[in-house]
Order: C-alpha cells, then sequence, then structure tokens
C-alpha cells in the first residue's frame, strides 16, 4: 500500500506542476487572472485526482482514469446536481485550449523519450497514422461545417 501511495503522491505533485503551467498559460495566452482561474484549477485537479484513485482502486477494471475523470465531471456538472452550480461557475474559468499546451508538451516528450521503439515498428504504422491524422481532419470540417451551416453562421 505504501509504494501506492507513494504513486499518488507523486502523481499529485505532476497535476500540480500541471495546474500551474495551466495558469501561467491562462494569464498569457487569454489574460485570465490566476486568482479568477485557480479555483477551477483546483477542481479539475481534485476530479483528476479522484480519477487516479478510483483507477487505483479498481485494477482489474479496464477503464481508464480519464474516462474516469470525464464521468465524474459529466456528474458534477449536470444541471438535476447540487454540484453543478459552483463546479460550472469555477470550472468556466479555465479556457480549455489553455489546458492542452502542457498536456502536449507532455505528449511530446513522452514520444521523444521512445524514439527507439518508434524506429523499430513497421513502415505500415506511418501509414495508419497519417490516415487517422487525415481522418481526423476532414471528419472535424465536416462536422464544423454542418453546425456552422445549421446555426447559419455560413
Amino acid at each position: 500500500m505504501q509504494l501506492k501511495m507513494e504513486k499518488l503522491l507523486n502523481q499529485l505533485k505532476i497535476l500540480v506542476i500541471v495546474g500551474i503551467i495551466i495558469l501561467i498559460g491562462q494569464r498569457i495566452g487569454y489574460g485570465i487572472s490566476i486568482i479568477e482561474a485557480l479555483p477551477g484549477i483546483i477542481i479539475v485537479i481534485a476530479v483528476a485526482m479522484f480519477a487516479l484513485i478510483v483507477k487505483e482502486l479498481t485494477p482489474g477494471l479496464k477503464f481508464p482514469a480519464f474516462a474516469w475523470a470525464s464521468l465524474t465531471a459529466l456528474v458534477l456538472s449536470m444541471p438535476f446536481m447540487p454540484t453543478a452550480g459552483w463546479f460550472l461557475e469555477y470550472t468556466n474559468s479555465v479556457n480549455f485550449l489553455g489546458t492542452t499546451t502542457p498536456i502536449l508538451a507532455f505528449a511530446g516528450i513522452s514520444v521523444g523519450n521512445r524514439i527507439k521503439q518508434f524506429k523499430e515498428l513497421s513502415w505500415k504504422v506511418l501509414i495508419v497514422a497519417i490516415m487517422v491524422f487525415v481522418g481526423t481532419y476532414f471528419g472535424s470540417a465536416i462536422i464544423a461545417q454542418i453546425v456552422l451551416k445549421s446555426q447559419g453562421i455560413i
């Protein structure tokens, strides 16, 4: 149990560091006051930590921590929940795009650390990756076109 507590503590430290980076990004990129966004970041960190704990407590269940976090946030923000008002009030002060910067940076570092493993993969992985990128791009463009057209924006 000590090792798991140490692991969770390390995960909390990383979440706090990422939270600080997000707060700085919010201030620089979007002009959102750090004090204004701080409660929202604390809530996001708490939800993420809750998801990591649930994932740790249910090792046999193949449900990722990200899904637990999404499900928790969904439940907390449902209109009929007593938590919806304050949850949405505070988390709305956190700009979503500002949260992606550190996440993408860590993803890049993770890929960079495994470059030898990527070299050993077949060239077919490159084709699959390109098809995924192209499919995602066109899928997003089609959805955006439909939504913007239906709202009369374009």
